[in-house]
């Protein structure tokens, strides 16, 4: 399990001069999560443990890992566990990243295969020091996956690829099922929440996928609770739409450690159930919005809820 949340800010030095900013507002009911014990999860994190794999559920600190694992549901971490990015909001690790690892493709093959996984998603840190932004390692290790496990669909969730030309080529050329790359705010809290980032630039890496090939499914996601306002998140919702996302996913911002953003408020379950109505009208395939969602929560679940609508809005448009 991740470390507690003092200890946790050792992982961020580019965060330590800045000043604390204290966990002041009490978590509500509707966003409490037990400690994970059960023996199915033990299982899934021995698993991970011997073939040396990271996961985004330890490093970023999900609340929803007990359950997850529980299930034997994982979303593996390539390109090592060092990022090159420093967000606000995120408790992966920032510094001078690792060396890329030839057999980690492999390793993660070997674990989805074990763990006997219907559906995979793949995620990674960022990787601005790689002359492809690590888009080559995605590919080897979807290819590593269907090779050992070819009835597995495979989603990955990735960085931006800022300034990475033709990394975006090399990802659809291999056609994983799901291609996800989340917005995670509204523009205006770009310089303060994801200031390594553009936001129309990752609109723009959507946009180019669906462009590429227009059959793969696209998926975004946003966090709330930092501070935008109902009318800014419907406004990202109308931008991905325009860029013909697929999927939306949007959850609850909780602050890894007092050196990350503080969070605003907690989004009430009637707001979220707001969001997903709107998003619904607006034309989203699928949509995903609680307190507790994440980009992979229920992800191969929710893929075959989003083939499903799909086949049937194609069927509707044949008929």
């Amino acid at each position: 399990m991740p470390d507690d949340i003092t200890n946790r800010s050792i992982r961020h030095p580019e965060k330590a001069h800045r000043p604390d900013n204290p966990v002041r507002i009490q978590k509500p009911d509707w966003i409490r999560v037990k400690a994970p014990t059960s023996p199915e999860y033990m299982a899934t994190r021995d698993l991970v443990r011997q073939h040396k794999l990271i996961t985004v559920c330890e490093e970023a600190a999900c609340p929803n890992i007990g359950e997850c694992w529980q299930k034997k549901h994982a979303t593996f971490m390539i390109l090592g566990a060092v990022c090159t990015r420093a967000c606000a909001f995120c408790n992966v690790a920032t510094g001078r990243p690792d060396l890329l690892d030839p057999h980690e493709p492999q390793r993660v093959a070997d674990a989805t295969r074990k763990l006997g996984l219907e559906h995979v998603v793949i995620t990674s840190v960022d990787r601005d020091d790689l002359p492809d932004g690590g888009a080559q390692h995605f590919v080897d290790t979807i290819e590593a996956i269907r090779k050992v496990s070819p009835g597995t669909t495979v989603e990955i969730l990735t960085p931006d690829f800022q300034k990475k030309t033709g990394a975006a080529n090399m990802i659809a050329a291999v056609k994983p099922d799901v291609f996800n790359h989340n917005l995670e705010t509204v523009p205006r809290l770009y310089p303060a929440i994801r200031p390594g980032a553009r936001y129309f630039g990752s609109l723009d890496l959507l946009k180019e996928i669906k462009r590429i090939d227009p059959t793969l499914f696209t998926k975004s996601g946003i966090m709330v609770g930092l501070g935008e306002s109902k009318e800014e998140v419907l406004q990202v919702m109308d931008d991905m739409r325009a860029a013909d996302v697929d999927f939306l996913t949007i959850g609850q911002y909780l602050q890894p450690t007092p050196k990350h953003a503080p969070i605003d408020r907690f989004v009430t379950p009637d707001e979220f159930a707001y969001y997903t109505e709107m998003a619904k009208g607006k034309g989203f395939h699928m949509v995903s919005a609680s307190a507790l969602t994440r980009s992979s929560y229920f992800a191969g679940d929710d893929f075959k809820k989003l083939r499903a609508a799909r086949d049937a809005q194609l069927a509707k448009a044949r008929a």
